[in-house]
């Protein structure tokens, strides 16, 4: 079982969601770069548990602590480790798990894999394995913003079959933490959270899609043929728990297009550089980055533990029912955009070094 992704600028996360503590290990850092507990304390606030009625309860702090790779405020290009102790965890509350296989959940293939599973929240399975991805992130979004000024930004764009209307390229931060689900649209948002908390109500839960943009990425980041750099993104954002699909640029929606619609014509650009007029490619030529805003979406599916009743089956291969109990998000999607951002930036991080170090 692997936990490492990337691979210059390389995480390992560790810990389980009712474990001790989770935390990352951060390989490949270039020394030097300010950075605080505090900055990375910002993002993992964005993904943490108990923000608002819309999310799980768990009441985490989720307080980041620097183990090693930090001097005088800067890393120094050894490894570098973060660590957030579980503090409020409850194993006990999923004794009724321990023998019954929750539907669309992992426990079932854990256990064919393995041949044994965590019953408590999940194990590694459980989206609090992704706070070690968001820490990791911090750190690859003070080094790529300080070196490019590369900004990356993502935010719900669908849950269920509500829609944003917005103009991606013009979506801002502020826009999207004005709200709780996270949609800069503002009658969207509403409509959307009115649906969370009926979901929540009837003992079900909702799916949707974030959108993530990634402003001022270079030119020429990708390693063709089986490295693409839309290739990485896809394998990163399909990596998150609930994900189900993932699109770049035009996406399926191409598919319905003609060659001489869907093409990206060129102009001259500064430097003597082409500039993009259109961008259906969504930033990405040939697996490569164009210099153009890369932008894509990631599906989540409705969160797998609900109150209602299901079908399923014991480990001893016995029919019965389940009601699910305990704290869980009734929709993921709010929480989900920390950890979109986070592995948007892990690759374009890891493809920005590998691209130095091929051009040194």
């Amino acid at each position: 079982m692997t936990s490492t992704f990337g691979q210059i600028f390389r995480i390992t996360t560790f810990g389980e969601s009712h474990g001790p503590a989770v935390g990352v290990i951060l390989d490949g850092c270039p020394p030097g770069i300010p950075l605080t507990e505090a900055e990375v304390q910002h993002d993992l606030d964005r993904r943490r548990p108990g923000q608002n009625k819309l999310v799980t309860q768990r009441n985490e702090a989720d307080a980041v602590e620097f183990l090693s790779g930090m001097f005088n405020g800067a890393t120094t290009g050894t490894a570098l480790a973060m660590m957030v102790r579980n503090a409020d965890q409850n194993p006990g509350a999923y004794d009724h798990l321990k023998d019954v296989y929750r539907p669309s959940h992992a426990d079932w293939t854990y256990q064919a894999k393995f041949g044994v599973r965590d019953h408590r929240g999940g194990g590694r399975a459980s989206a609090r394995e992704t706070i070690g991805r968001v820490a990791g992130a911090a750190v690859a979004r003070k080094m790529l913003a300080r070196a490019l000024g590369v900004e990356v930004l993502a935010w719900v764009s669908q849950i269920h079959s509500i829609d944003a209307k917005i103009e991606p390229d013009e979506v801002t931060l502020e826009q999207v933490e004005a709200h709780p689900t996270r949609c800069p649209d503002p009658e969207a948002a509403e409509a959307m959270s009115r649906a969370i908390q009926q979901a929540r109500k009837k003992g079900d839960s909702l799916g949707g899609v974030v959108t993530f943009l990634a402003r001022n990425v270079p030119a020429g980041l990708g390693e063709p043929v089986f490295d693409k750099i839309d290739a990485d993104l896809a394998k990163a954002m399909l990596s998150l728990p609930a994900t189900k699909g993932f699109e770049v640029g035009s996406g399926f929606a191409g598919t319905r297009m003609t060659g001489l619609t869907h093409n990206d014509p060129f102009e001259p650009g500064p430097a003597g550089t082409p500039t993009q007029t259109s961008n259906n490619s969504g930033g990405i030529q040939g697996g490569i980055s164009s210099g153009a805003n890369i932008h894509g979406r990631v599906a989540f599916k409705p969160t797998a533990t609900i109150s209602s009743e299901q079908k399923t089956v014991t480990v001893d291969g016995e029919a019965t029912t389940l009601s699910a109990k305990g704290r869980h998000d009734p929709c993921v999607l709010p929480r989900a955009v920390p950890m979109v951002e986070a592995m948007a930036l892990l690759v374009i991080a890891d493809h920005w070094l590998r691209q130095r170090a091929s051009s040194s």
